[in-house]
């Protein structure tokens, strides 16, 4: 089990992902066995689905401590949900609490796992966060 995190240069999102965060990273996806887990605007928010990985485009972050049981369920509750933009807009670029409806993926991914207010994480604070799980 493993986080991938987006690199790739992607479209106008990404990019602005990326300046807003100042990241390299635009998107993140749970991966177990040959699945990607994650809410996806280019997919229409919560889904899994196959995804063939570009290694130049992902950076991959292992997940010893993580359990897939979490993520599965997190799916099962969630699926079809749709992208979260106004939910990333409030909570990410506006910094205000609140609840919405919609899943950002990193969002999606930190709440999979089981971490406490997973709205605040962005692809690459998720991705440090996991990381330090490693140290």
């Amino acid at each position: 089990m493993k986080l991938a995190l987006y690199k790739g240069k992607g479209q106008v999102g990404n990019a602005l992902i990326r300046w807003w965060t100042r990241s390299p990273y635009s998107h993140c996806e749970i991966v177990i066995g040959d699945l990607s887990y994650s809410s996806s605007l280019m997919d229409g928010g919560v889904r899994a689905k196959q995804i063939e990985f570009n290694a130049d485009h992902w950076d991959f972050v292992e997940l010893p401590w993580a359990e897939p049981h979490r993520v599965e369920s997190q799916m099962r509750d969630t699926h079809g949900e749709p992208y979260g933009w106004l939910d990333l807009l409030w909570r990410q670029v506006l910094n205000r609490p609140g609840n919405s409806t919609g899943w950002f993926c990193s969002e999606w991914c930190a709440a999979a796992l089981g971490l406490p207010n997973p709205q605040q994480y962005s692809p690459a604070t998720l991705g440090d966060y996991c990381k330090s799980r490693l140290a």
